[in-house]
């Protein structure tokens, strides 16, 4: 196909906020040097921010370091934290409060803000516009062009207007090819493009297996006389057992807001367990029930993230490009927060960037990238949190929590060893005949909820006559692989109501409802068979999510 070229000096692929500090850095250090570096990024969502989730807290060290004075610029970083509470909790109405001298550093939270990760990329996305990058708000990046010589040369923006079975409709537009000296990868954890990266490059040859979660998290509003801003809550234990890692959090923000969410590590055994069932009966404990009950349920969202810290970095750079943020695996599964570390790698990024193109340099592979990584703060704390995830895979939740007591508040994360977590995910299952069904209750529709009114608040579209971007590989491994050996899991994990299986003329058939999908990723993590390709959609669809 023939298709209009557009060239950049530099392209970024994702507007979360580590796209968005490399354009916001790459913008400054283009003006202070009087260049015009033409920057250009794309974003699949309808405008920036509208597939930012995440709980979230942030530190706020690298944020200052790209902007000194956002405090005075307007940023949404407001509620500063003042109460941080730690909880086990040991069933329905069981529970306790950890004393805080017994919280591992790492997940302690004074001098931090509760944030809205969405409303913090807008503000970001209007900073980058204020310093002339070009942002493309509704088009994902389909594909990756390539050099004769095998380097990245850029994107190609996704066709417009094709229906379901591939063929072009009146409206049909084909995408751009978006071409630059280095193209910044910033999709986000379990980017389409960069998982397409690690196999062309064999990125991950020298790294563990990236580990994975998957975050689900609901805004409410109460009322204000219950409303504690900046107060943090975190959960560990029921109702997930001691060998499946998880737990939830509940921050107060101001004005009667209050975000709340569970995460369960991907590496669960279990087919039966449905992570979305876990958050609802969650939200039953009185922790939580006693702060949310007579309110109303505003938003809800869900995605993957990930854990594997320190070990699971993969190769940075490859030949024209470069991975930033959650594309690296960059997120302390210790602290359980990415954002700073997303924003100081985008700034870095943008540096190294920056001195190649002063240079004339700018092609080829940008070894200087990853140099300045493993100089930075961001390898220095994933280095010191590095057994986190590999010591609750070793001793459990429980016990998997004293000992990063121990090798954080005692030995400061510098015990001689590195433990390893060579296992990938989607590999841990166990066969649905050695497991045992778990029974959730029903939503009672005040405090818990069904999957389909949950997707209605996260405002998802898609338009329904276009290719469907979740591909099997093998249309039939559902039925009969995956459904007799595990019970067909997706129907489970899948926090969209995606995946079901029916029956139709007296045939189980699998469905694919693909326009609920959340783009939360975690179909493409967790198939025990690896048979789901999670592709990006016509541009544009998807959540679009309100103060998430």
């Amino acid at each position: 196909m023939n298709r209009e070229s557009m060239e950049f000096d530099v392209v970024i692929v994702g507007g979360g906020p580590a796209g968005l500090a490399t354009a916001c850095r790459l913008a400054q250090i283009s003006q202070e040097h009087g260049k015009d570096w033409q920057i250009a990024l794309v974003e699949k969502g309808s405008e920036i921010g509208a597939h930012i989730m995440s709980g979230a807290v942030i530190e706020t060290v690298a944020l200052t370091e790209l902007f000194p004075n956002w405090k005075d610029m307007g940023a949404p970083v407001k509620t500063e934290v003042t109460d941080d509470e730690f909880h086990y909790l040991r069933g329905l109405e069981k529970g306790r409060k950890v004393p805080g001298m017994f919280i591992p550093k790492p997940m302690r939270n004074h001098g931090n803000y509760i944030i809205s990760l969405g409303n913090l990329c807008r503000w970001l996305g209007e900073q980058a516009e204020n310093l002339g990058v070009n942002i493309f708000p509704g088009f994902p990046a389909s594909d990756i062009v390539y050099g004769e010589d095998g380097s990245v040369k850029g994107i190609i923006t996704g066709d417009m207007g094709v229906d379901a079975q591939g063929n072009e409709k009146g409206s049909f537009e084909p995408g751009y090819e978006l071409l630059a000296s280095q193209t910044v990868f910033a999709e986000g954890c379990r980017g389409s493009l960069g998982k397409k990266l690690m196999a062309q490059f064999d990125l991950q040859k020298d790294a563990d297996p990236q580990h994975y979660g998957i975050g689900l998290k609901e805004v409410w509003q109460i009322d204000e006389s219950i409303s504690q801003p900046g107060k943090v809550v975190h959960t560990l234990g029921w109702p997930l057992d001691n060998h499946t890692e998880g737990g939830g959090f509940l921050y107060h923000l101001d004005k009667g807001t209050v975000a709340l969410g569970f995460v369960v590590a991907l590496n669960y055994e279990n087919p039966y367990l449905s992570p979305f069932e876990t958050f609802q009966q969650w939200k039953q404990n009185p922790v939580i029930k006693n702060v949310i009950k007579g309110g109303k349920r505003v938003s809800y969202g869900a995605r993957a993230l990930n854990k594997g810290g320190f070990q699971s970095l993969p190769k940075l750079t490859f030949p024209g490009g470069l991975l930033v943020g959650c594309e690296a695996g960059f997120l302390n599964p210790a602290k359980i927060k990415g954002t700073h570390t997303a924003l100081k790698s985008g700034l870095i990024a943008a540096e190294s960037i920056a001195e190649a193109l002063n240079k004339e340099q700018a092609t080829g592979e940008l070894t200087s990238y990853a140099e300045n990584i493993k100089k930075s703060s961001i390898y220095q704390e994933l280095y010191k949190t590095r057994n986190f995830e590999p010591g609750l895979n070793k001793f459990g939740t429980f016990l998997g929590a004293a000992f990063t007591f121990i090798d954080q508040n005692i030995f400061f994360g510098k015990l001689p060893f590195t433990w390893h977590s060579k296992e990938p995910d989607h590999a841990k299952l166990k066969p649905a005949d050695q497991s045992h069904p778990i029974e959730y209750p029903r939503p009672d529709n005040e405090i818990s909820f069904d999957r389909l009114s949950s997707v209605f608040l996260s405002s998802t579209n898609h338009e329904e006559d276009q290719p469907c971007h979740l591909q099997l590989k093998d249309p039939n491994i559902p039925v009969t692989v995956n459904l007799p050996q595990w019970a067909e899991p997706a129907q489970r994990y899948c926090p969209a109501a995606v995946y079901e299986v029916v029956e139709e003329n007296g045939e189980q058939k699998f469905r694919i409802n693909a326009q609920n999908c959340v783009h939360c990723k975690t179909c493409d993590i967790k198939d025990p068979s690896q048979n789901i390709n999670w592709m990006t959609p016509e541009g544009g669809g998807g959540p679009n999510y309100s103060n998430m």
